[in-house]
């Protein structure tokens, strides 16, 4: 009985570590992508509100145009989501977005002021209550850095070319 059981959870395990290759990197693509696609559709429909904010950009972007910076943003997010969508340069996307993540946080979510790691910490919020709002940003965070590092997963137009590029170097 105990050994079944323990074939069973082996087999168990086996079959999620095959599955996992394939569905795990993707779920993680699906939500960047989503995200990141509706923040630039948002900017694509919507009115530049970064020169209201252009002074807490950090170096370099505080150095460029409000509108320049609004460019860079929308289109980073549209063709970076629509990249990482299908696991194409997935790892550069994935750079680009945590550009694009680190400026917003610190532009428009990380607190004002804060005196300690209590208050802080009361940033780490999805709405901003003054004390900032970088909940979102760090889940983001969270979720690109697995697509940098470990890239975009087996069911994936990257994968694909590696596979095709390795056959052809076969020959």
């Amino acid at each position: 009985m105990s050994k079944t059981l323990s074939n069973t959870v082996q087999h168990l395990h086996l079959n999620l570590d095959r599955a996992g290759a394939w569905l795990a990197p993707l779920t993680l693509r699906l939500f960047i992508a989503w995200e990141f696609f509706e923040s630039g559709l948002e900017k694509f429909n919507g009115q530049n509100w970064f020169e209201d904010i252009q002074e807490r950009f950090p170096f370099p972007f505080d150095r460029l145009p409000a509108t320049l910076n609004w460019e860079l943003s929308m289109w980073a997010e549209l063709i970076c989501a629509v990249a990482i969508l299908i696991g194409f340069g997935t790892r550069f996307s994935a750079l680009v977005l945590m550009v694009v993540t680190v400026v917003a946080t610190a532009a428009v979510h990380w607190p004002a002021d804060w005196s300690s790691l209590s208050e802080l910490a009361q940033g780490y919020a999805i709405t901003n209550k003054g004390f900032g709002n970088f909940k979102l940003p760090a889940i983001y965070l969270a979720a690109l850095a697995p697509l940098l590092f470990a890239g975009a997963g087996k069911l994936s137009v990257d994968a694909w070319l590696a596979r095709l590029l390795w056959r052809r170097g076969q020959r």
